[in-house]
């Protein structure tokens, strides 16, 4: 079963081709025959000149960040991206969600639903639809949840799940904050999952685990391409009988978003360091989970500096304020994704402690494992944890707040007003998270 990936705005096209990038390389790395045709089938359809082509669809309302990226891929040698599988205008956004909602969302919109649908016609079986975005600017957002809707549409029953890259905190555009929360509370609506990268955190891992020194957006993209990869390439699951499974975002989806309230889904992964230092490092399976079971209870996105003072709750502390236990993260459900050498014998057990899981919920069904013993790129072993958890709990508050404070002051409200979003619009998605936030506050 293929996916079929829809790249919005600057960001999303960016993360998107460090990602095909990604996959192809590790897919075509080594004598992996069965996983190489497991991961080509589900991200790429090949010519009949045997070229890689991905199943993705380029949007974006500048012609600038496309053409880079269609260049880029070309000149890996590796793979390409179809040569009529993109669309660009002349004129972007201006980072206003409403301009790209209410304004190029609806004049393009037969446009990327032609596009979509031949990427969809090529797939033998669909898995499903990814489309990757930023939620800070004007057409990553505002184009991107447009989109999104029209696939809900037009694709009632498939898999939808967004890839959302949170701007840093301190800023990149002065209404980010507004664009965020106008596109979390649409797609909280129309989308089966939201996986979601934070730049602050992914900077960190540049920096202190990647020890790059001067951290471009090439560095950031391919961090969260690199994590995003391990989630998506082939794997077996409880269910797949010894074959790679069938359909990776329908199986995500049905592990980690049990619920329509909790639909946050974060991604962390161990080891990672600079690719000079993996000849001189070994790795063992208790060590690695040891450390990503404290990095998921402590809400550390990282290897370097967990906090190993936090420990889950004991039974009868599990009822407890947001405040109390603010230093513990609670999760609804994690996906744990191990791969590589002697990936069978990982103990997995304190993974399944009842004790990090919300009491609703049996162990049972809150945790699930996958397993490839084929290494992901050059890692001799690696962990991934999709988690759906309150780790994203206080950025959306903060930024829920700090849109609010701007929305009071009515702060810029006439730029989207303009355009057609009105007051009304921006009180219900602000109601809209603001119960996201209480339902994930009450895990705990």
């Amino acid at each position: 079963m293929s996916v079929v990936t829809v790249q919005l705005g600057q960001c999303g096209n960016q993360v998107g081709q460090e990602l095909f990038d990604s996959i192809c390389s590790d897919s075509q790395d080594g004598q992996r025959k069965t996983y190489s045709s497991a991961s080509c089938e589900r991200f790429f359809h090949q010519t009949t000149h045997g070229d890689l082509v991905a199943r993705a669809v380029l949007i974006d309302m500048e012609p600038k960040v496309i053409n880079h990226s269609m260049t880029k891929a070309a000149h890996s040698g590796r793979w390409r991206y179809g040569d009529a599988s993109h669309f660009s205008q002349k004129q972007g956004s201006g980072n206003n969600w409403a301009n790209g909602y209410c304004v190029h969302g609806p004049r393009h919109r037969e446009v990327v639903e032609e596009l979509v649908r031949r990427e969809v016609e090529r797939c033998d079986r669909l898995a499903g639809l990814m489309a990757m975005m930023s939620v800070a600017g004007g057409t990553g957002s505002g184009v991107g949840t447009y989109a999104t809707q029209c696939l809900r549409d037009v694709y009632p029953k498939s898999y939808i799940l967004n890839h959302l890259t949170w701007p840093y905190g301190t800023g990149e555009v002065i209404v980010q904050n507004y664009n965020s929360v106008l596109t979390l509370a649409h797609l909280y609506q129309l989308s089966d999952a939201i996986l979601v990268h934070e730049n602050d955190t992914v900077h960190r891992i540049c920096s202190q685990l990647l020890n790059i020194k001067h951290i471009s957006f090439s560095d950031v993209n391919r961090v969260i391409a690199h994590q995003l990869g391990s989630v998506l390439q082939p794997a077996l699951t409880a269910d797949s009988h010894g074959a790679y499974s069938r359909n990776p975002l329908g199986e995500m989806v049905s592990a980690l978003a049990c619920h329509p309230e909790y639909k946050l889904l974060s991604v962390c992964t161990i080891p990672q360091m600079p690719s000079s230092s993996l000849a001189y490092s070994t790795f063992s399976w208790p060590a690695l989970l040891k450390h990503l079971r404290q990095m998921l209870i402590s809400n550390s996105k990282m290897e370097e500096g967990i906090d190993w003072q936090v420990r889950p709750p004991a039974a009868s502390e599990r009822t407890r304020s947001l405040t109390a236990g603010a230093s513990f993260n609670t999760s609804l459900a994690n996906l744990l994704i191990l791969r590589g050498k002697d990936v069978y014998c990982a103990e997995t057990g304190g993974f399944e402690d009842p004790a990090l899981y919300t009491s609703w919920l049996s162990t049972e069904e809150a945790f699930n494992l996958w397993k490839s013993p084929v290494p992901f790129n050059k890692y001799e072993k690696s962990a991934t944890l999709v988690s759906n958890s309150q780790a994203l709990l206080r950025p959306l508050d903060n930024m829920v707040g700090k849109a609010w404070n701007m929305f009071a002051s009515r702060a810029y409200i006439h730029q989207y007003i303009k355009f057609g979003i009105s007051e009304e619009d921006f009180l219900d998605s602000f109601t809209s998270l603001e119960q996201v936030i209480s339902s994930y506050s009450q895990l705990s």
